[in-house]
């Protein structure tokens, strides 16, 4: 699929198919990349399968509110997000779909006020949220400048910011290299950081139509990626569990610290509004994921429930 060009609900379907087929070609450096919270080697298939359900979701609403579509593909992916970072970039669509509600046109100062949105979201949604990760990249992209020689709400204002978005989305997976101590030891950046680096380029492209436009994607691939053929062993002890529940909003806070005395990347994320309260997606890793179900099944019935192994390339299961 080509990108025509473009800042209203086709351009927004477009982006996320070619996000999706992007985060599909990338997929086996973005696994050899994952080396934090655990080296479990699948930041490529979580992200790829998330943003999937993302784009499916996409094409089955119908109306010209961008806002509209990016909650109901936000939503969709969050209910069966693969992982942590599969959780935050389908955080990343919902709190731009609530940010963007009504429009049926994007402009830079909109996308800028998404962004930032965004990262607050995905930022409250971390127990223990921190710096050199994809939620790096969003802060960073949320915070530059509207460039001042174009009009206002302009498409070109948009295109031209875009091009700021992208350079300093750039330097901020570049700076994760000597945030997070395991990469300045391997010299590689972070995979989820990259992740999302790669999402950002294709929305550019779905905006502008433009594809001549550098893409700084390779380069960081071929410098700051791991090229000896060394693959880190999986020598992480534990499980990934997640789950979505049913919760009240005090529920979800307890359960939060439920499972954060239990394990650790915990991540509580309301997915939609219920009769009773709200529909949550949880993640954890523990040593022993049947404390970290029960946790969950003493507050609700959990659906949509994974189990997959840290240590192992063994396949994800569902209890």
């Amino acid at each position: 699929m080509s990108h025509k060009g473009g800042s209203t609900v086709s351009a927004v379907r477009d982006w996320l198919d070619c996000a999706h087929r992007a985060l599909v070609e990338h997929t086996d450096v973005l696994n050899d990349l994952n080396v934090f919270p655990v080296a479990d080697s699948d930041t490529g298939v979580n992200l790829s399968t998330t943003v999937g359900y993302a784009t499916e979701a996409a094409q089955l609403i119908e109306g010209n509110d961008i806002g509209e579509l990016l909650q109901h593909a936000g939503r969709a992916a969050l209910e069966q997000a693969r992982g942590n970072s599969g959780v935050l970039v389908a955080l990343t669509l919902t709190a731009m779909g609530t940010s963007l509600e009504g429009s049926t046109r994007m402009t830079a100062g909109e996308l800028r006020d998404a962004f930032s949105a965004a990262q607050v979201r995905c930022w409250s949604a971390l127990t223990d949220p921190v710096d050199g990760t994809l939620i790096s990249v969003l802060e960073a992209v949320s915070k530059v400048s509207l460039p001042e020689n174009s009009q206002d709400g302009s498409n070109q204002q948009l295109s031209d910011w875009m091009d700021l978005v992208i350079a300093r989305g750039s330097h901020a997976v570049i700076e994760t290299v000597d945030q997070l101590p395991v990469l300045h030891e391997r010299g590689t950046v972070d995979s989820g950081a990259l992740g999302m680096l790669i999402v950002l380029v294709e929305l550019r492209a779905a905006l502008t139509g433009d594809l001549t436009r550098h893409n700084p994607v390779p380069d960081i691939i071929r410098d700051y990626s791991d090229h000896t053929g060394h693959k880190d062993k999986h020598d992480s002890v534990g499980f990934e569990v997640m789950c979505t529940v049913e919760l009240s909003a005090l529920d979800a806070a307890e359960l939060r610290h439920e499972l954060d005395s239990a394990g650790d990347s915990v991540l509580v994320s309301a997915v939609s509004e219920t009769d009773n309260g709200y529909t949550w997606r949880v993640h954890v890793h523990v040593e022993d994921p049947e404390e970290a179900l029960e946790l969950m099944r003493a507050r609700g019935q959990a659906v949509n429930v994974s189990v997959t192994s840290l240590g192992s390339d063994e396949p994800q299961v569902s209890p």
